[in-house]
């Protein structure tokens, strides 16, 4: 868990310093007060770019000095931290236990995952929400995701760039770089198979209760090297004439079902829609934390506030015992079901 938390000129705050407990972080105020903040800071301390997924330079305090910081003491007194400097406002730095380190190390010591507003629309938004969606909750259970996903999207930009500009489409060079694809993506497309399999043998055992309950499958066939080079190799007049790769794991998608209703998730209603992703998300933090023995740190903004009274209890049921789970709300009587909790007004 965060047993500290420090924000240095990120976002509203231009210093600010926290002392969390272990279990249930209450985090109230009026909106714009910079609770979400307080979570996007945290949700740094992963790699990617965060909740928002915002540019490094717009986390920049706006009349601060340009760079920001956010480090974090872990229980184990591990110190992590990451932020940018004035002078390379999107050059991201990371350290740990003061030496410098890469953002895809930060798994080793902490994982974060996170639920917010902007997620609701997920089984309506485009495929690649989803995918993106699916690689967090991959990268939980498979810390080396980030690199094979990282490769194997450098690998196929490269590979675009040649196949619409003929003067430098050298074939050799082409066949590399689809062999690096094949090695990448053949990883990536095992990793979200196994972390769907998983999630999906834990959501099925889950009980009839307040929230509603999904299936899911990995849509798209599955990357068999041989096939897949084989694939690329054939297909490169059709992708420079597309300017875009028509074949491999970057046009997989995440299906979910209603499974009570038999219905795709995309047609249920907005409330069954937050219900299963809530369902997910829970799940999968359950299964992070029995796979690797250290339950994940838990953001979840807003989420009290869509609930009725039975679901926010049988949520605050749920989530006890299970880590470090920070939520934000506007009134603190959401919470009031949540029994012992680390709770600080913001604002």
């Amino acid at each position: 868990m965060i047993a500290r938390l420090t924000l240095t000129d990120f976002r509203n705050h231009a210093a600010l310093s926290l002392a969390p407990g272990a279990g249930f972080v209450v985090l109230t105020g009026e909106n714009g007060a910079g609770k979400t903040n307080i979570l996007e800071a945290v949700s740094m301390l992963a790699p990617g770019r965060g909740l928002r997924r915002a540019a490094l330079s717009a986390m920049a305090r706006q009349s601060g000095p340009g760079g920001w910081g956010v480090a974090a003491t872990l229980d184990g007194d591990v110190e992590i931290a990451t932020g940018t400097l004035a002078s390379a406002p999107e050059r991201r730095i990371v350290r740990v236990q003061g030496a410098a380190a890469s953002a895809a190390q930060l798994p080793e010591w902490l994982t974060v995952l996170w639920l917010t507003p902007a997620m609701d629309r997920l089984f309506t938004a485009a495929a690649s929400d989803r995918r993106r969606f699916l690689d967090r909750l991959t990268l939980a259970l498979s810390p080396g995701h980030a690199l094979h996903a990282t490769r194997y999207e450098a690998a196929m930009r490269e590979r675009n760039r040649l196949l619409t500009d003929t003067r430098a489409a050298d074939p050799e060079w082409l066949t590399a770089l689809e062999a690096r694809m094949v090695e990448h993506g053949t990883a990536v497309d095992a990793a979200r198979i196994g972390t769907v399999t998983a999630l999906a043998e834990r959501l099925s055992d889950q009980p009839e209760g307040p929230f509603a309950r999904a299936d899911l499958a990995l849509t798209g066939e599955a990357v068999e090297p041989e096939a897949f080079a084989r694939a690329l190799a054939l297909g490169r007049r059709r992708d420079a004439a597309a300017g875009r790769t028509l074949d491999g794991p970057h046009r997989a998608d995440l299906s979910v079902t209603h499974r009570d209703k038999r219905q795709a998730a995309a047609l249920a209603s907005t409330g069954e829609q937050k219900a299963l992703l809530l369902a997910i998300v829970l799940a999968h933090a359950e299964l992070v934390g029995d796979r690797t023995g250290r339950a994940p740190v838990l953001l979840l903004d807003e989420v009290a506030a869509h609930l009725d009274p039975l679901r926010r209890a049988a949520l605050f049921t749920r989530l006890a015992g299970r880590g470090q789970v920070w939520m934000t709300g506007t009134e603190p009587e959401l919470f009031a079901d949540a029994g012992a909790a680390t709770r600080i007004a913001i604002g």
